[in-house]
């Protein structure tokens, strides 16, 4: 089957670019960037040297890639952009997967609170957002277009839904700290993301109002039943890929092994997601490259709270990965096909 991938010269896009080259059921077809077209794909990511299969950039043209035989579409695009291929895309038949936020959250008006303008708001409820290990199968005989989860979001609704819908944590006062890698801010030459000012270096930012904020919240009342508020406090840390959360929930039935039960229950099956021990805290360092979740989690009975803690690489299960996934799903290919 062809591929093809808009935006490729991103950090999402470059991982994209490996991970399809390697699939064993895919051709990628085509990689867009207006900044790099004509130049062969190798120049554009040194590291593809000799594995590119001659590849050049293309534009970005939407109608060009409309009116072509590539059946599948990945959007690594920034939010805005990813909606006006969408409509083109989806349009003309082709099946697209949008790896920006604008197709992760249902209501209008809280895309405009967080977003700004929504430039295909028609697709909006035709759109499914896919959570592998969550959402119904039923999306893969209902969508054209879907979009893939947030990369903070994916930290978050993996360990908490189970939970929720068990009734194993209550569904107040849920804290939320997440350590993201300086990836996540996507390839741009900004100083706050410079060396000198990353390295040897920790920063809250976004407190109260951060974009993904929006999408975790619908999606933790869509999977659970009702609506739920949490306090999310995103850090950028001197790394360059991972994300590691925290999250303290108060435990409304105290006990490890029922959280653990239900989690066993939810992820039976589920190759992506790794359950460790209690008390054995999850690392980045060990899930950078791989399209994993590792979390655990402890009573602590001195509060009533239970801390619950996720790993994962933002660019792979926060991104590139869980899309690729999501397409081996969609296509009937092995779950597991081109993903470690």
């Amino acid at each position: 089957m062809k591929v093809g991938i808009v935006g490729a010269s991103g950090y999402s896009g470059e991982v994209l670019v490996k991970l399809l080259l390697a699939h064993p059921q895919v051709t990628l077809a085509a990689v867009t960037s207006r900044t790099h077209a004509g130049k062969p794909l190798a120049a554009v990511i040194p590291a593809l040297r000799g594995l590119d299969r001659g590849l050049k950039f293309v534009d970005s043209d939407p109608a060009a890639l409309a009116a072509g035989d590539i059946g599948l579409f990945f959007l690594a695009l920034p939010h805005g952009a990813a909606a006006v291929y969408a409509k083109a895309l989806v349009a003309a038949g082709k099946r697209v997967i949008d790896l920006s936020a604008d197709f992760r959250i249902r209501d209008l008006a809280t895309y405009q609170k967080y977003y700004g303008e929504h430039h295909a708001p028609e697709l909006i409820s035709a759109a499914r957002f896919v959570l592998p290990e969550l959402t119904a199968p039923a999306w893969k005989t209902e969508a054209g277009l879907v979009a893939a989860p947030g990369c903070y979001p994916t930290s978050v609704l993996v360990p908490l839904v189970p939970l929720l819908r068990a009734g194993v944590i209550g569904r107040e006062h849920i804290v939320v700290n997440s350590c993201s890698g300086v990836s996540g801010a996507g390839k741009k030459a900004e100083e706050m993301y410079l060396f000198v000012e990353r390295a040897e270096s920790i920063k809250a930012y976004g407190l109260t109002k951060h974009r993904h904020l929006a999408e975790m919240e619908e999606q933790l009342a869509h999977f659970s039943g009702a609506p739920i508020a949490i306090q999310f406090n995103p850090h950028l840390v001197p790394m360059r890929r991972g994300i590691a959360t925290t999250i303290t929930v108060p435990a409304a039935k105290p006990s490890i092994e029922t959280l653990y039960d239900a989690w066993r229950t939810a992820y039976a099956g589920s190759p992506f997601v790794q359950l460790l021990p209690a008390g054995e805290t999850p690392d980045t360092a060990h899930v950078v490259g791989t399209n994993r979740v590792d979390m655990s989690a402890v009573l602590d009975a001195r509060t009533g709270n239970f801390v619950i803690t996720s790993a994962e690489d933002n660019l792979m299960k926060g991104a590139s990965g869980q899309a690729v996934q999501i397409m081996n799903l969609w296509c009937g290919f092995p779950e597991t096909a081109g993903l470690v």
